[in-house]
């Protein structure tokens, strides 16, 4: 759950985009045995995770180019290159979706980062925000692949994926959710403090600065603490959905899969239009001094335009009109 907005001074890495984004996706690719696999196999990959202290990175949704998983004696070879996956530069365990190259079904696969023939590039950094998250290109030459390394199917294809495990797609909804969140939480906070310190230049006679009290700066925050408090309460809605169907485990229901889904669509779509409006308008009452790099406000907009090129919501916004309209069950889709 993101912070909520509190008193604050300086700048906090509880806000920070990136770290947020590599701290999520470690959570929720740690979890790809439990959601993937059978009780037997996460039981061991998550002891073997804790006992390690392994941080993971990777990404599980990412369709082009595809790495090729192809059967040896003894296990399997990956091959490939996954155009970016976040935390590569710092991970110690990568999962990763990869093709069986002989029936072509998608895979989510477990690959040592210190193996031979894998090698991870820098080039994330080249993004204007979230350079923090340590991501980047991966390539995959000859990669050895133990066969119980192969966590399990990720294809939704004649109920191959089981409802329990369709959970990861919500939950990785929802972790993209509060990385938006925690960014418009950040900035609000922050901005709060320059404005408390220092009167806004904003003339709203032509004649005079404005300051704290003026109308204008206090209805900008206000519009943007109710989206902000808005879309952290359809979170927390979602969350609490979420909890409950994995408290279900495997008795939960296709139907019961469909309606999470829908509300991690919908609250992640809340949360990415509330973090970019916010981190935009929040620079409106500001005024012109606050852009010195000094204060680095800047940065909330570059993390959210990025996060939300990169894991855009209109296809969730599709998908909510589609299951409210006509029930339709939302489609397998993971944001990382």
């Amino acid at each position: 759950m993101a912070p909520r907005l509190t008193p604050s001074s300086g700048r906090s890495p509880a806000a920070d985009g990136a770290i947020g984004q590599v701290l999520g996706c470690h959570y929720l690719l740690s979890s790809s045995a439990r959601f993937f696999g059978g009780p037997g196999l996460a039981a061991r990959v998550e002891r073997e995770s804790a006992a390690g202290q392994w941080c993971w990175g990777g990404g599980l949704a990412s369709v082009e180019p595809r790495l090729t998983l192809t059967p040896v004696p003894g296990g399997y070879v990956l091959n490939g290159r996954q155009g970016y996956a976040t935390g590569v530069l710092v991970a110690d365990r990568l999962a990763v979706r990869a093709d069986h190259s002989e029936t072509g079904e998608p895979l989510a696969v477990l690959v040592d980062a210190r193996q031979p023939g894998v090698v991870a590039g820098g080039d994330g950094g080249d993004t204007f925000g979230q350079r923090l998250a340590a991501g980047g290109s991966v390539e995959f030459d000859a990669v050895a692949v133990e066969s119980d390394a192969v966590l399990g199917p990720l294809s939704s294809d004649d109920g191959t994926m089981s409802p329990f495990a369709g959970l990861s797609a919500p939950t990785g909804r929802l972790v993209s959710a509060q990385i938006c969140l925690g960014m418009a939480q950040g900035v609000l906070a922050e901005a709060r403090e320059y404005t408390r310190a220092a009167d806004v230049p904003w003339r709203l006679d032509g004649s005079s600065y404005g300051s704290p009290r003026n109308p204008y700066v206090l209805t900008t925050y206000g519009e943007l603490t109710v989206a902000t408090f808005s879309a952290s309460a359809l979170a927390d809605q979602a969350l609490e959905a979420l909890d409950c169907g994995l408290a279900r485990g495997e008795d939960l229901t296709d139907d019961e899969c469909a309606e999470i889904t829908m509300l991690a669509a919908a609250a992640e779509a809340a949360a990415a239009g509330a973090a970019q409006d916010v981190t935009a308008r929040a620079l409106d009452v500001l005024g012109a001094r606050s852009a010195a790099s000094a204060y680095g406000f800047d940065r909330f907009w570059r993390n959210v335009r990025t996060h939300t090129l990169c894991v855009p919501v209109a296809p969730r916004l599709q998908e909510v009109g589609d299951y409210f309209l006509h029930g339709e069950h939302p489609p397998f889709a993971l944001p990382f």
